[in-house]
């Protein structure tokens, strides 16, 4: 996770994402760096804009709280009992899927630094 916030801490100072500054950052705060996870980091951060990443990241729990909060508006006490129900499975379903697309697809920056 360090390393992340290594680029995140680089990125708010509108400093460039390099080994270099990587390195010097995780040094800075006392992290023994491996220099292969910060060539992966780099290599990983090439083509994303951090920006727009962190504004999606941001906007994502919004949206699921905003459905959640619609569904269980409704004045009918007898299909709430069943809205409830529905979704409950829905989200059991979506989150097998996600672990499921995670596991599959081996991709993120979590797979990388472990």
């Amino acid at each position: 996770m360090e390393y992340v916030y290594a680029a995140l801490i680089l990125n708010e100072n509108d400093e460039e994402i390099n080994e270099d500054n990587v390195t010097a950052v995780l040094e800075a705060a006392g992290v023994d760096v491996e220099q292969s996870r910060v060539k992966a980091l780099v290599a990983a951060l090439e083509d994303v804009d951090i920006e727009d990443a962190i504004d999606t990241a941001a906007a994502a729990p919004a949206a699921g709280g905003a459905a959640g909060g619609a569904a269980g508006s409704d004045d009918d006490d007898e299909d709430d009992g069943d809205e409830a129900a529905d979704e409950a499975e829905e989200e059991d379903a979506a989150e097998d899927e996600e672990e499921e697309d995670e596991e599959a697809s081996g991709e993120g920056l979590g797979e990388l630094f472990g």
